[in-house]
């Protein structure tokens, strides 16, 4: 993994994020996908013990952030997983403002 220090966005993603389990809605099956993908690809385990539902989405989000930054794929199963990476981020983070916005 290579060094990593945040950028002002990431960290505003990170903030924004709610700081517990959210609903993702017809979402949810993509977003747990691209984290099961990662993990299985990179024989990573980011939260072990939880369900994928059990996550804080602001957890969830910043963890898929240091991936991002930091991972770098080696064969055609990890890369495939990475470049998901940055659309389910997007994701998380427009569902985060919505949830925000609702409450």
């Amino acid at each position: 993994m290579k060094d990593y220090i945040p950028e002002l966005s990431e960290q505003r993603m990170v903030r924004r994020a709610p700081n517990q389990p959210i609903d993702f809605g017809p979402d949810r099956d993509y977003i747990f996908a691209c984290l099961q993908d990662v993990e299985g690809s990179f024989g990573l385990q980011a939260f072990p013990g939880l369900a994928p539902e059990q996550i804080p989405a602001r957890t969830l989000i910043k963890q898929l952030i240091v991936w991002w930054r930091t991972l770098e794929p080696a064969n055609a199963g990890q890369q495939a997983a990475y470049a998901r990476l940055p659309g389910t981020i997007r994701l998380i983070d427009t569902i985060s403002t919505w949830w925000a916005e609702r409450v």
